[in-house]
């Protein structure tokens, strides 16, 4: 009786090997079609370079789902957080110049990247408020506009602050840092614009603009 045992354990693991294999490669396809998804609508961007290595991590945020909303969000999503990244280096830069003449400049600039900041956190939150089965399809074009709205003027802040170092002879290597980090932001900010307003012009023709039989 020991034999037949035997054959069935063997026949039971070749069954699960074989089913997590199966398992596997169903996940590494999705995996794939999510990273050809991302990297065609980041072409469609300013910097497709940054745009694919900045989205690519999340990948497995869109295995179950190519979604234009989810990408436009994971977007907002990266682009916070490198402001609030450069809006504490700044901090730390402008801690550093206090009580030098150099210090307006940097306060400045901190104010500018904490108002952009302000704006990309209202962004996501308005993104959120639009269903992507087309229930806020009414609501939409006021969501629309508040986001490109208050990306536009995160842009504009991130340009502000570069322009308000230009010329400036303070601390060579700090400047340098600060407005590499400022132009990394404003190319993420302008990444994020691009893929929301592929998302708004997709929801539009799908929900909005959509003709009534």
């Amino acid at each position: 009786m020991a034999k037949p045992n035997k054959i069935i354990y063997l026949l039971l693991i070749s069954l699960l090997i074989f089913t997590l294999a199966q398992a596997e490669h169903r996940t590494v396809r999705r995996r794939s079609r999510a990273r050809a998804f991302i990297e065609i609508q980041c072409q469609q961007t300013l910097y497709p370079d940054l745009c694919i290595r900045s989205l690519s991590y999340y990948v497995s945020n869109f295995t179950s789902n190519l979604s234009l909303r989810r990408l436009a969000q994971v977007a907002l999503r990266v682009t916070l957080a490198n402001a609030e990244s450069t809006k504490t280096y700044v901090a730390d830069v402008a801690k550093e110049l206090n009580e030098t003449k150099s210090y307006r400049f940097a306060k400045e600039c901190l104010d500018q990247i904490s108002d952009g900041v302000a704006q990309l956190s209202n962004c996501i939150k308005e993104t959120q408020m639009i269903k992507e089965d087309g229930e806020t399809a009414i609501d939409f074009p006021w969501h629309a506009s508040n986001v490109k709205t208050w990306m536009s003027t995160a842009l504009t802040d991130a340009s502000t602050c570069v322009d308000g170092f230009s010329g400036r002879a303070f601390g060579g290597k700090k400047r340098a840092m600060i407005k590499a980090k400022v132009l990394n932001l404003q190319q993420a900010t302008s990444i994020s614009l691009a893929l929301f307003n592929r998302f708004a012009a997709r929801y539009r023709s799908s929900h909005v603009d959509k003709p009534k039989v």
